[in-house]
């Protein structure tokens, strides 16, 4: 054991140390915390739609009765663990993204992490973002294909690699998140579709923080450019804007028909339990205009604070700053994490603010006139 109380020992003396926090309830914006009620500026639940009680009591009303409504699908969808609203499920997603087909997996890791592990080989290559999230990078690592790196954001880095490396393998392909979930910025996808026609690549967009939120079918940013026909695949979750469970992968029938084959993510895990499922259709079949009507406030608060996103960092740079700033902040009444290396790079540690729909603006400028002053002063 010596090993692993070594290596806590240093995780701990550089602040990087995490822990599960002492989270008791959630209600609206707000969050329970060690007996206390704080605004939850921390959240992906980015439209308030999971504490929505109104919403809720609906539904289980309405659906309680329904032979779907239960908590355990109790098999992979390849044995028992699927029904018709799966399927539905699927079908809608796909009508949202206008593609072919879509495929639903438990979380946002396990779907990117079967999505590219199993896409490629060691004849093929990737390009990706170097802020892609940790669930692309591992999904890189398993598939044992070559990958590169490129500088966030710079295109040009990108094309020097694809004239390099390119030409050097069989299949390519171009991942990148829409909305960056650390920094909120938005990757210039027409940018990307460009670079993806000119080597003969495929396009992957991780929509994860975008979907529910930008574009008219609140298919992200991808929808919002008018650029869904040329991404050719797609991912995204259920668990932040549809405040759901799951997370799935959109794109013409053969890449879908292909990874129900052999992405061993989906086919070696228990499926969604279908109450998350019936609540899923739910949101999309019935409660759209609601979804709708709560994005658009979100996006009202997005403008209003200058940002290009509901994600917003502010940099503080020294982990030990960061905690402090981030405890003082919940000691008056605001629920704020401190984001460290390795989820962002050394030095630039952070307060992530995660707008919701029920925000306001001015509690917003409260927050950012309390980090700012005490970062000043620290």
């Amino acid at each position: 054991m010596s090993f692993y109380n070594d290596e806590i020992k240093k995780l701990k003396e550089k602040d990087n140390f995490r822990h599960i926090n002492n989270i008791e309830s959630k209600h609206s914006k707000y969050i329970r915390v060690d007996g206390r009620d704080l605004l939850n500026f921390s959240s992906n639940d980015y439209l308030n739609l999971s504490t929505d009680k109104e919403l809720i009591d609906e539904f289980i009303s309405k659906y309680q009765n329904s032979r779907e409504f239960i908590f355990s699908s109790t098999s992979s969808r390849l044995l028992t663990g699927t029904s018709e609203i799966y399927k539905r499920l699927e079908n809608n997603l796909a009508k949202l993204f206008k593609k072919e087909a879509c495929l639903l997996f438990n979380t946002g890791y396990q779907c990117n992490l079967g999505v590219v592990s199993s896409l490629v080989n060691r004849d093929d290559v990737i390009f990706s973002d170097k802020l892609n999230h940790a669930s692309i990078i591992d999904g890189m690592r398993l598939s044992m294909t070559p990958f590169y790196r490129y500088r966030h954001f710079d295109y040009e880095n990108l094309e020097e690699l694809l004239k390099k490396h390119r030409n050097n393998h069989k299949k390519a392909i171009i991942i990148s998140e829409s909305v960056f979930s650390m920094d909120g910025d938005i990757a210039d996808l027409k940018k990307l579709v460009e670079l993806k026609k000119k080597y003969d690549c495929y396009l992957m967009i991780d929509e994860a923080h975008a979907f529910g939120i930008f574009g008219e079918n609140l298919a992200g940013v991808s929808d919002r450019e008018n650029l869904l026909g040329e991404i050719d695949i797609i991912t995204a979750t259920l668990g932040k804007s549809f405040a759901s469970m799951g997370a799935f992968c959109t794109a013409d029938k053969t890449i879908i028909d292909y990874l129900i084959n052999k992405a061993n993510s989906f086919i070696f895990s228990t499926a969604l339990p279908s109450v998350n499922v019936l609540w899923t259709n739910f949101l999309i079949e019935e409660k759209i205009d609601k979804v709708k009507e709560k994005s658009k406030k979100l996006n009202e608060l997005i403008n209003n604070v200058h940002s290009e996103s509901q994600i917003v960092p502010v940099i503080i740079g020294e982990n030990d700053k960061t905690i402090k700033i981030a405890q003082h902040l919940q000691s008056k009444g605001f629920y704020i994490l401190p984001v460290r290396p390795p989820t962002v790079p050394i030095g630039t540690s952070r307060l992530r603010l995660s707008l919701t729909a029920d925000i306001t603006f001015e509690e917003y400028k409260t927050v950012i006139s309390i980090a700012e002053e005490m970062k000043n002063e620290l």
